[in-house]
């Protein structure tokens, strides 16, 4: 279902659904892309009993377009994330980010792990690992110099000329009806303006990739062997970041847009792994009952 969700000072086009009191899932989108990424995650989770919430992120919800790169900084972004949580009455949930999607969840349950349940990441390693393998993995620049282009004032106009023949070569490999659903939302001058403004604000942002601890939630890494931006330096290397319960789940010849390239390879991965938490977590409270029964 298609609701407006309200914080502070926006308003969010989200995709929401299940009962309002299952456990709130947040599904964060990455670039070029939307919350359509999450259409499959949403259906599925809400079916099981979970609360799924995919919103369309700052400058991409219509109603949460902050005028200047300033706006969004990643400090920022992060923000909305619990914003929304706290819209929908939930002082934790579980967490789940792909690309730009994935560097916010990271940083999310990074600052304020009180909050997060659990963590699942698509594609985007942990900030410091990423950081790393740039700097010392040979594969690992020529994976991400894209980045540095999208800093570019007139990359905006370039993107959308030609019928945003640009902007849809960056959807390698996605199914063309996708593209259109995200081209609807994105493809136009103010929408993908302040997407790259979130580029654009990263020297900018007071919270630095490189001042990122370690993760201390059970944590869900998923890679795709050909993810033409994430080399597999950085995707080994986020094992060191995670202080807690961690999977790391590789995807043969599966790119980089794992939900649309890979349909059904993800959901029920993240199942899994919502559930064995919550089992986890059931059996801890057995355990602390009894310790408690027998000190009496």
């Amino acid at each position: 279902m298609t609701a407006k969700i309200k914080t502070k000072e926006f308003t969010f086009t989200a995709e929401l659904a299940g009962p309002d009191d299952g456990e709130l899932v947040i599904l964060l989108h990455g670039f070029p892309q939307t919350n359509h990424a999450w259409r499959a995650e949403v259906s599925a989770l809400s079916e099981i009993g979970y609360r799924a919430c995919a919103y369309n992120q700052r400058g991409y919800s219509e109603g949460a377009r902050p005028e200047g790169i300033d706006s969004y900084r990643m400090e920022f972004i992060v923000s909305d994330v619990f914003e929304i949580a706290d819209a929908l009455g939930a002082d934790q949930f579980h967490l789940v980010g792909h690309d730009w999607g994935g560097q916010i969840a990271w940083c999310a349950a990074a600052t304020q792990p009180e909050r997060i349940k659990t963590l699942s990441v698509i594609s985007r390693p942990h900030p410091r690992a990423f950081i790393k393998a740039m700097a010392e993995d040979t594969e690992q620049p020529k994976k991400s110099t894209h980045h540095r282009s999208h800093l570019r004032p007139e990359m905006t106009d370039e993107m959308l000329a030609n019928g945003a023949a640009l902007w849809r070569r960056g959807l390698h490999a996605v199914p063309p009806k996708d593209i259109d659903a995200y081209e609807a939302v994105v493809a136009n001058r103010e929408a993908l303006d302040a997407a790259l403004n979130w580029y654009r604000a990263v020297p900018l942002s007071n919270l630095k990739g490189s001042a990122i601890p370690a993760v201390v939630v059970p944590t869900l890494y998923v890679w795709g062997t050909v993810d033409g931006t994430v080399g597999r330096a950085a995707a080994e290397g986020t094992k060191e970041w995670v202080d807690a319960p961690y999977r790391f789940v590789q995807l043969p010849d599966v790119g980089h847009f794992v939900t649309d390239q890979a349909p059904g390879q993800f959901t029920p991965l993240l199942i899994e792994h919502l559930r064995s938490c919550e089992l986890e977590s059931h059996e801890q409270t057995n355990v602390i009952s009894i310790e408690e029964r027998t000190a009496r």
